[in-house]
């Protein structure tokens, strides 16, 4: 478990970065110390630490599942997270078309905002 935990922790920071999970394991509490174990061994040691499909496909996925599922707060951190994954903006685009057909336009219409919100944060323009 500790082997998992700790591969984990690594695919973690390199997906999200350093300054995020650092937020994160400061606000960690006794509370949500299981969640927070079973989200870095399983999300994190196994799921995304598989190399069976690139960051960059698991990133593409995983933003259209968010969408399509229409859990939408983790849309932002995970649009930041392709800094690291190496999926383009084209990408996302294709993603989130593809939500559009089999899940909804609805969903994927908001998913799109919140991307365009969260790309123009990242580059520096608040307009």
């Amino acid at each position: 478990m500790a082997d998992r935990f700790d591969k984990g922790m690594t695919t973690r920071r390199a997906v999200l970065g350093d300054a995020h999970v650092d937020k994160a394991e400061a606000a960690k509490t006794d509370f949500d110390l299981p969640f927070q174990t079973l989200i870095t061994e399983a999300a994190w040691g196994t799921v995304w630490a598989s190399d069976a499909i690139t960051p960059r496909e698991r990133s593409m996925l995983t933003l259209a599942l968010l969408a399509a599922t229409r859990n939408f707060e983790e849309i932002p951190m995970h649009i930041r997270a392709t800094a690291n994954t190496g999926a383009s903006k084209q990408d996302v685009i294709e993603a989130f078309q593809h939500v559009a057909i089999y899940a909804g336009v609805p969903a994927a219409n908001h998913a799109i905002k919140l991307a365009k919100q969260t790309y123009a944060e990242m580059e520096g323009d608040q307009t």
